[in-house]
C-alpha cells in the first residue's frame, strides 16, 4: 500500500509560481513512476506531467514551459513547480504513483490551487 500525500497549492494571483510537493510512504520510492494531474471544475483530469525512477520527466504538450516536475529520493518527494500562474490553472492537483511489480496505480487526495485574475 502507498500513500500519497500533496501540498503546497493556495491562492495565488495570475503570474505568480507555487511549489506542490507530493510525499508518499514505502521503502521503495525510488522505484516509483510519479506523476501529477490535475482536474478543473467540469472538467475531465488530465496529465500535467511525469517523470520516471530514473529522474526523467516527461509533460503534456500543452504544459511545457512553464510546469518542472523533480523529486528527491531521499525525501519520498515529487514536486512539481508552476510558474507564470494563469486563471485556466485553477485546479485539483493530484499525485499519482506507479508501484510494484506490475506498476499498481495510487492516487494522492489532492491539493487546490486557485489562480485569481
Amino acid at each position: 500500500q502507498v500513500q500519497l500525500v500533496e501540498s503546497g497549492g493556495g491562492l495565488v494571483q495570475a503570474g505568480g509560481s507555487l511549489r506542490l510537493s507530493c510525499a508518499a510512504s514505502g521503502r521503495t520510492f525510488s522505484s516509483y513512476y510519479m506523476g501529477w494531474f490535475r482536474q478543473a471544475p467540469g472538467k475531465e483530469r488530465e496529465f500535467v506531467a511525469g517523470i520516471s525512477s530514473g529522474g526523467n520527466p516527461n509533460y503534456a504538450d500543452s504544459m511545457k514551459g512553464r510546469f518542472t516536475i523533480s523529486r528527491d529520493n531521499a525525501k519520498n518527494t515529487v514536486y512539481l513547480q508552476i510558474n507564470s500562474l494563469k486563471p485556466e490553472d485553477t485546479a485539483a492537483y493530484y499525485c499519482k504513483a506507479l508501484a510494484g511489480a506490475f506498476g499498481f496505480p495510487y492516487w494522492g487526495q489532492g491539493t487546490q490551487v486557485t489562480v485569481s485574475s
